[in-house]
């Protein structure tokens, strides 16, 4: 007999699993697994727990416990914890960046789940804002200081029908819904992949999405736990910085079954066809299941990587993009034949295959008949492994099914005549940017909430639209302006506005931001706007914007075309920080100026800084533009709040900030000295690395001239740096400038650290520039003398600090500091504290206050870390009253 419950699938697993469990791999480390659970040790752990969580305050029988983490280890751990003590766990999803809406999101879900108790860890609470006193917070290291309980020996038990988790939908734009997942349901659908998907014991599992969504919970986590298989957790990080770890931890583990959305195939793709990668011995034979779903996948995407992976002795149909939704729990159908299936067929995006045992599906068309092959209608589904309904939100739950209980998923579909499911829209409006839902009235609501100057308030409207050849949707805005039709002013602003708010809401700007006449926006008469006749009008032709000069047009034209970016969506007046470059991609754009503009000298990157538009680097061009050398770059220029500057680390490059400077949209940055342009308090300041000890210095002096400071950070940087300055020599510092401009990969740099330590500076250099292509280095305007010219610029910062004794006192200092440090110091960041960013404490007039955040000494303010950093330290300046 099988298991009834999910504590009783851990108990077979613990049983039968000789050994396998879970490896989990700690965010910025892909080399060397962190941890690894055996199913019998997760069971150990989860009755260890149960006691410590029955004696909180005030709990009662039906208190549901929120999890909040940021690795999958204690997501694990507590999750199991949660269902051993016979509680119902909800998982918390990744909180926005704007901290209005989260602190909305947060309220939402203490009413919605009856005042949950929010497990979390000490270095995550300021996540919660200021909402600590409003919230029941208990952290995983307060429970663990409790002992004197005992073991529960005897675990609640729990039927197949009650509830086993709840799962978040978005709450990034609205409010998110509990999606109640229950025993019954979540082994079925187990059962279902296993019989469907063919997988087995001996089988490895690999996951690199959150535990938050059900493509980690039960595409992987339960699956493999069903068999009593090994499964691998990575960090998504860490993926998506570099798509070909995911390949090198498939060849390692010998994964046979894992999941990945388009998006990132796609990211796969440019790699593998760039021949970027240096990798020449990976075996994939062993994988016999990518699953894909989340959005649409395009059949090139699929078939371009399927042949580049040919080589790596892929199998011809690895590739399995499916269906599925957290009310599905997870793929619930399945192509077994991509992409010859699709190919054969000329079908633009791939078919999605059939259904698992115990799901059917059927199309339904606009008169509520069930459609025939290939006629298209709404798909509806149905069988044990789809949710009955929304926790606590029964008017969502009676909109979500129909009246003979059919699951209404809002996707417009046919099933062709081989009974294979194909998607063709969605009847819901909802717009999926990189796998991620978001819904248009939301973002609409955002932006009329943020009262922008120049938009006309209840004349907003936003949509999906694909781009020809993209792999993803895009988000399109059209409002109705309040400024004159030749106020290009007014124009900027108000698109810039409405730029930063998406990029808040949903992490990508707009495909198309654009002011259109009152005659567009005519409304019915109750008042409401028709989103699907502008998106029509849009996709006709409608909507269109003018050049106002041919220079203009080819700038903006060769510019977009070498960011991606539609067109429309750089001007003249368009600052190139605003569309969200990277700081490598400024150095290709560096490249790109001198080959669009064609100066008589070429163009610093520098100058591209201080002059970030079309139209101030041209007039930064002219003869008479030239003048004298500033100190300062602006990276975010509006905003009213306290400016917050930035030194630079010891390489002398603001570039490292140009992630985070994309979060701050209140934080203003100025062009000159600090005292020039803001001559008065109070300041608030913060260095990362080496730039933390010299603006440690600068602190110092403002302090001695009376000026206040409210806010000073110190970004993994330790007071005492003698000793690792002389750590430092000519060829670790050149590898580290390789990696910067994408010349290697992190993972090469300890190797070549040991070939290269012999050899001569010329030798090194040529070495390292072999590693890649000659078009690369055009693209990065790099060659072997300004390679050497910049390490000899970083060294030389380094041998000046050989010397340097920190002496004096900030007023106030907050330290953040990175999971994984610099190596020369700690392995750990808790090793890091302990043994050396304590010492602040004596170099401050108050009470230090220590953050440590996501990622390591080198990504902490790059990719996906950046906005968990941004989180952290806005929280910080707000308590500091910045």
């Amino acid at each position: 007999m099988g298991p009834t419950n999910l504590l009783e699938l851990l108990e077979r697993a613990a049983t039968r699993s000789k050994g396998t469990g879970i490896t989990t791999y700690s965010p910025g480390n892909v080399k060397e697994p962190a941890n690894r659970l055996s199913y019998n040790d997760l069971l150990q752990l989860a009755l260890a727990n149960a006691p410590v969580l029955h004696h909180i305050p005030d709990i009662t029988e039906d208190t549901i416990f929120l999890l909040h983490f940021d690795n999958h280890l204690d997501g694990f751990e507590w999750l199991w914890s949660v269902i051993a003590a016979g509680h119902l766990p909800a998982i918390s999803t990744p909180l926005t960046n704007d901290l209005g809406q989260r602190r909305r999101h947060l309220l939402h879900l203490e009413i919605l789940l009856h005042h949950p108790i929010i497990i979390t860890r000490d270095h995550l609470i300021p996540d919660f804002v200021d909402l600590g006193e409003k919230l029941h917070i208990r952290t995983i290291e307060s429970l663990q200081s409790r002992n004197g309980f005992h073991r529960m020996e005897k675990p609640r038990s729990k039927g197949e029908h009650e509830l086993a988790a709840l799962m978040l939908t978005s709450g990034s734009t609205g409010n998110a819904k509990a999606v109640e997942l229950r025993h019954g349901q979540l082994l079925q659908a187990v059962q279902g992949k296993t019989l469907r998907q063919g997988t087995k014991h001996q089988d490895t599992f690999l996951s690199w999405i959150g535990l938050d969504h059900v493509a980690n919970l039960t595409e992987v986590h339960l699956h493999a736990m069903s068999l009593a298989a090994d499964q691998i957790h990575v960090s998504a990080i860490d993926m998506l910085a570099d798509p070909m770890a995911f390949l090198r931890l498939i060849n390692k583990h010998r994964v046979a079954y894992t999941f990945a959305p388009n998006f990132f195939l796609a990211s796969l793709k440019k790699i593998l066809e760039r021949g970027a990668s240096s990798e020449t011995n990976l075996d994939l034979s062993c994988l016999r299941a990518l699953n894909s779903g989340g959005e649409a996948n395009v059949t090139e995407t699929c078939d371009a990587v399927t042949k580049s992976l040919a080589k790596y002795n892929a199998l011809k149909s690895f590739i399995r993009p499916g269906f599925g939704m957290t009310e599905t729990c997870a793929g619930s159908i399945y192509s077994f034949d991509c992409p010859a299936y699709d190919v054969e067929r000329g079908l633009e995006f791939t078919s999605l295959g059939s259904s698992v045992p115990g799901l059917s599906m059927r199309v339904v068309k606009d008169d509520g008949s069930v459609a025939y092959a290939n006629e298209v209608g709404d798909l509806q589904v149905s069988g044990p492994v789809v949710f009955q309904g929304y926790y606590n939100n029964p008017n969502a739950t009676e909109e979500a099914f129909t009246k003979d209980n059919w699951f209404i998923t809002g996707d417009r579909a046919y099933i062709d005549v081989a009974g294979n499911l194909n998607l063709s829209g969605r009847a819901k409006e909802s717009i999926i940017i990189n796998g991620v839902k978001y819904f248009p009235h939301e973002i609409e609501a955002a932006i009329e909430d943020a009262n922008i100057v120049g938009v006309v308030a209840s004349h907003i409207v936003t949509f999906a639209y694909r781009p020809k050849d993209s792999q993803t949707e895009a988000l399109c805005v059209l409002y109705l302006p309040s400024y004159k039709s030749n106020d290009v002013k007014s124009r900027v602003e108000a698109r810039s506005a409405i730029s930063e708010v998406a990029v808040r809401q949903c992490s990508a700007r707009p495909y198309r931001i654009l002011p259109l006449g009152k005659e567009v926006f005519s409304k019915t008469s109750l008042g409401k706007l028709s989103r699907a006749k502008m998106r029509a009008a849009f996709e006709n032709g409608v909507a269109t914007s003018t050049s106002h000069n041919r220079d203009r047009e080819y700038a903006s034209r060769d510019f977009a075309e070498f960011l991606e970016a539609p067109e429309s969506s750089i001007g003249i007046e368009t600052s190139l920080f605003d569309l969200g470059v990277s700081s490598v991609e400024l150095l290709r754009i560096n490249s790109a100026v001198n080959k669009v503009l064609r100066p008589p000298k070429p163009v610093a990157i520098a100058s591209i800084m201080l002059n970030p538009t079309i139209r101030k680097l041209a007039a930064s061009l002219e003869p008479s533009a030239a003048g004298m050398y500033k100190p300062a770059v602006t990276l975010q220029g509006r905003g009213s709040g306290t400016p917050l500057w930035l030194v630079h680390p010891g390489v002398g490059e603001i570039l490292i900030f140009f992630g985070l400077a994309k979060h701050i949209v209140d934080r203003p940055r100025y062009y000159d000295e600090i005292k020039r342009l803001q001559p008065e308090g109070p300041y608030a300041i913060a260095g990362y690395s080496y730039g933390a000890t010299i603006a440690f210095e600068m602190v110092k002096i403002m302090k001695m001239q009376g000026d206040e400071i409210k806010f000073f950070g110190v970004i993994d940087q330790p007071p005492n740096i003698q000793a690792r300055m002389h750590y430092s020599n000519w060829t670790n510092v050149v590898i580290t400038m390789a990696k910067f401009v994408e010349i290697i990969e992190e993972s090469q740099t300890s190797a070549l650290n040991e070939q290269l330590r012999d050899l001569s500076r010329d030798e090194v250099l040529s070495h390292l520039l072999s590693l890649t292509t000659q078009e690369h280095l055009n693209t990065m305007a790099m060659d072997k003398s300004k390679l050497a010219r910049w390490t000899d610029f970083a060294l030389n910062n380094h041998v000046i600090a050989r010397k340097y004794e920190p002496s004096g006192h900030a007023p106030v200092m907050d330290v953040f500091y990175a999971g994984q440090p610099d190596f020369f110091y700690a392995k750990t960041g808790e090793e890091m504290m302990r043994k050396h960013l304590h010492k602040w404490q004596q170099h401050t007039d108050t009470d230090v206050a220590f953050h440590q955040v996501q990622g390591t000494h080198n990504d902490m303010l790059r990719g996906g870390n950046v906005s968990s950093f941004y989180r952290t330290l806005k929280a910080a300046m707000e308590r500091r009253g910045v």
